[in-house]
């Protein structure tokens, strides 16, 4: 419209935990008097799910939607069906404050992927009696749920150990023999997985060790084709580490230390949201050559919101948020509705301009030394 010069939707802050108060103002700026009836806001957040099936030969598309929230406010004019003219909106710089408060539920966090996401939006509009409303929208991220590595469940540790042996007549020999420790089971982005190895190699052949981390993310729509529940699962390889050469008749103790840092990616997403849920295994194996069979040892990881505090140290982890990286679900898609030009995102295009990314919480571990007795 012409008489509008600028139409936005500003937020104090761009992301929010839940039970936090969501604060900002719709900025409307225009060249001349007009009549505005009212503007209308909605809060809203929604996962949606969709992909293509054959059925029949034929290909058709299933898809569901969740809604977490679905707030609606008036925050200038009179309510429908109250008598009296649209009053008149003079020109100028105008302002008009929101407010809403967050549920305090747990809120799956902000997620983009190509069979799904989960969106969190302002949504304003502006009845103009006699003309098309105007419409604009701003998205915000959703940092959750509250998962705290401090929490008992994730301190314990947790070992495990896998041996192979080949059978000779009735002696045992070529024995192998993967023990594993792992410190603890959740950490936040941006920490190193704590992780120790003990190999023992008396095979005939050089083995090496080799640790994995895989995301997995699993789509569940019931509402499918003839009321078939339908499902689709996505495993993406976070991180991987192969060490070297570990020769017959030979031990080797292994830390992952600081080498295993973990990227940015969506935390571990399962029970708040019933279209999507995001899973992360650590996979310890011995490489036995080839054609034979690698030992394998299976650790669940949680991928936290509130990182590890190193017990008395006065320094806390420094917090900040950054999008996921790109080889990770979360961060290979990003809908046509956030690029300039209308573009599909796939990870090598690199001078379109993105419009919204959510952003996921990572740290930088404090340098703290600490004294004590055993």
């Amino acid at each position: 419209m012409d008489y509008i010069r600028e139409f936005d939707i500003r937020l104090d802050k761009e992301m929010f935990y839940a039970g936090e108060i969501l604060e900002g103002h719709v900025l409307l700026d225009t060249i001349e008097n007009f009549k505005l009836k009212t503007v209308r806001i909605v809060l809203r957040g929604k996962a949606h799910a969709e992909w293509q099936v054959l059925v029949s030969g034929d290909r058709s598309a299933v898809k569901d939607d969740q809604y977490f929230i679905d707030n609606r406010s008036l925050i200038f004019g009179k309510v429908d069906r109250q008598d009296g003219p649209a009053p008149i909106l003079p020109r100028g710089i105008h302002h008009f404050p929101f407010k809403f408060q967050l549920p305090q539920s747990s809120l799956p966090c902000s997620f983009e992927s190509k069979p799904g996401y989960v969106r969190y939006y302002i949504k304003v509009t502006l009845d103009i009696p006699y003309a098309s409303p105007p419409q604009g929208m701003k998205y915000f991220t959703i940092i959750g749920p509250h998962i705290d590595c401090m929490d008992d469940q994730y301190l314990k540790p947790i070992g495990a150990l896998e041996k192979r042996s080949k059978c000779c007549l009735c002696c045992k020999s070529n024995r192998v023999v993967l023990q594993c420790l792992l410190e603890r089971s959740a950490y936040v982005c941006g920490e190193a997985l704590r992780l120790k190895a003990n190999i023992k190699n008396q095979n005939e052949k050089d083995i090496r060790l080799k640790v994995r981390l895989l995301q997995n993310v699993h789509y569940s729509v019931d509402r499918g084709m003839l009321g078939v529940q339908n499902q689709k699962d996505v495993q993406h390889l976070v991180l991987e580490y192969i060490g070297e050469s570990i020769r017959t008749g030979s031990e080797s103790q292994w830390d992952s230390a600081d080498g295993l840092v973990l990227p940015v990616m969506p935390p571990t997403l399962i029970g708040s949201c019933r279209l999507l849920q995001i899973n992360y295994v650590l996979k310890v194996c011995v490489d036995l050559g080839k054609g034979d069979e690698d030992l394998n040892i299976t650790f669940p990881i949680t991928i936290a919101t509130v990182p590890f505090r190193i017990p008395n140290c006065n320094k806390t982890p420094q917090i900040f948020y950054s999008v996921a990286c790109d080889h990770v679900e979360g961060g290979r898609y990003i809908g046509p509705e956030f690029l300039l030009g209308g573009h599909v995102y796939d990870g090598s295009q690199t001078e379109q301009i993105v419009l919204y990314r959510p952003v996921y919480v990572s740290v930088r571990q404090p340098n703290c030394s600490t004294t004590g007795t055993a």
